[in-house]
């Protein structure tokens, strides 16, 4: 199930030549590539466009990939709080936990700068492997992988920052100006439709292929991107269209929807592969989310909040398979914690508002750091994909069809127990968006989707507002700093963040 990655890991020739390409965004666009090979050499056969289309995968083992290294999309939301011990990343990460984070902080440059490394190789296959004389299906999935990731990267783009730079073309253009929000999704939805074309579906790939895009996964990622901009028809099509394919499943056991004896299994649209160990190829991100002390597995971020234990029905059996307690045993191992951590933290008048805990979703079996690297990070599951077709069918006046989906989920999750987590049965529609919304919330808990969810459905500053969220400016991030510097400043900040 690791050849794909181990394998990304060998790409040392797309690696060379396309890491020669500056990585800020504005060097990207201001300066002329560097190196001859990347625009006029290279990728000219049928080896060569395999190499770059797995030199844009790569990107994804980059530790930054992952919001900057940080799981700063959970840290902001009600899910979640800094974790760790109060000192480790206090200056830094820390201010995000009630939104006093500034456009100087390295985590956004890092993920921003990513992002655009992402996009700048997948322009290379999107422009260049289409003149490849070569096998014709073969050299469309190449363009189609490509444009899945490219709408990935731009997608992760625009939900952060907004309005950002468009690049599609390997020949800079000077003195871009950001796109609009609209002409961002544009390239979105057009480079996901290529992708549907070009993809086969999961079961089409060989075992040694397990990792890559899909028809269902860029279905999936659409359905996504239209549900971001309500645009609910679409959105109820393309994930009706992945529930109909017969390619997934929901694991049955909630656990293994993110554990490892669940990585590729039947309920992965898309996931980024990894292996144990410290280095390219494994995975910081699941590291930096690690238990903290005994054993000794990572850093420790991303703590699970009281809040969110409060948000699952009695006796979900999710909460226990979300949440990393102290005492617990898993896979044999005690989970002892960080000495230095306290076990339970007070408010001034006395009031409990944080214990030590973990997130169990990115748990691996081991008790040393580098296993805690062998964990996958799931981007769309199944289940994700019927929760969105349970919201969009609500929205689009089928509340009974909405709940064949939603109960699917609940059913899963209630694991054999019919006492608990009982069938939804309200159909009104304002009543079964707000559950729809808490079962995304308990189901996809941790998984980096919380924050954006508040956003999209206008409750970011009811839900959040008592943590530091101010509307009209904590939807978007700051652009970098970094990047507004390089520009001159010709851009505009984002509202809110201009000082």
């Amino acid at each position: 199930m690791k050849r794909f990655v181990i394998h990304l890991k060998r790409v040392l020739q797309v690696s060379a030549l396309l890491f020669l390409l500056p990585v800020s965004c504005d060097n990207f666009l201001e300066k002329p590539l560097q190196g001859k090979l990347t625009q006029e050499n290279f990728p000219t056969s049928a080896s060569d466009a395999l190499l770059a289309t797995n030199g844009v995968y790569n990107i994804m083992l980059n530790s930054s990939f992952h919001f900057g290294l940080f799981p700063i999309m959970d840290i902001m939301s009600d899910d979640a709080r800094k974790g760790s011990n109060p000192d480790d990343q206090g200056s830094t990460i820390g201010p995000f936990d009630r939104f006093a984070h500034i456009a100087t902080e390295s985590n956004l440059s890092r993920w921003w700068n990513t992002l655009y490394e992402g996009i700048k190789r997948a322009n290379v296959v999107i422009e260049k492997v289409p003149d490849i004389v070569m096998e014709e299906n073969l050299r469309n999935r190449y363009v189609g992988e490509a444009s899945f990731l490219r709408a990935m990267f731009y997608f992760d783009l625009v939900r952060a920052w907004g309005e950002v730079p468009v690049v599609t073309t390997t020949i800079p253009i000077l003195g871009i100006e950001r796109s609009t929000v609209g002409e961002v999704y544009d390239l979105i939805e057009q480079d996901l439709l290529v992708a549907i074309n070009g993809l086969p579906e999961k079961s089409d790939y060989a075992a040694a292929d397990l990792g890559r895009a899909t028809k269902g996964a860029a279905k999936g990622l659409l359905a996504k991107v239209y549900l971001f901009q309500n645009d609910f028809v679409n959105a109820e099509k393309y994930a009706l269209e992945v529930v109909s394919s017969a390619q997934y499943d929901l694991m049955p056991d909630f656990v293994d929807a993110n554990s490892k004896s669940g990585e590729f299994g039947i309920e992965s649209v898309f996931e980024i592969g990894a292996i144990g160990f410290e280095g390219t190829g494994g995975d910081q991100y699941g590291n930096v989310q690690g238990v903290r002390g005994t054993p000794n597995r990572g850093w420790g971020f991303n703590r699970p909040t009281l809040d969110l234990m409060a948000s699952f029905e009695d006796n979900d059996p999710r909460e226990d398979k979300t949440i990393i307690f102290l005492g617990e045993v898993l896979d044999g191992i005690p989970i002892q914690g960080d000495g230095p951590t306290l076990d339970e933290t007070k408010d001034s008048n006395g009031n409990l508002i944080e214990i030590e805990c973990y997130n169990q979703k990115v748990w691996t079996p081991g008790n040393n750091v580098p296993s805690q690297f062998d964990h996958n990070r799931r981007i769309l599951r199944y289940a994700d994909i019927l929760l969105m077709a349970a919201e969009a069918l609500n929205e689009n006046n089928k509340p009974a069809e909405a709940l064949v989906q939603l109960n699917k989920v609940r059913e899963r999750a209630r694991g054999g127990n019919n006492a608990i987590l009982l069938d939804i049965t309200e159909t009104a529609k304002d009543a079964l968006r707000d559950i729809i919304l808490h079962e995304r919330r308990v189901e996809l808990a941790l998984e980096g989707h919380r924050f954006w969810d508040l956003v999209r459905t206008g409750k970011a500053e009811s839900v959040l507002g008592p943590l530091g969220f101010v509307s009209g400016k904590h939807e978007l991030l700051p652009v970098p700093q970094t990047e507004m510097d390089l520009t001159q400043n010709i851009w505009d900040q984002n509202p809110g963040w201009e000082n």
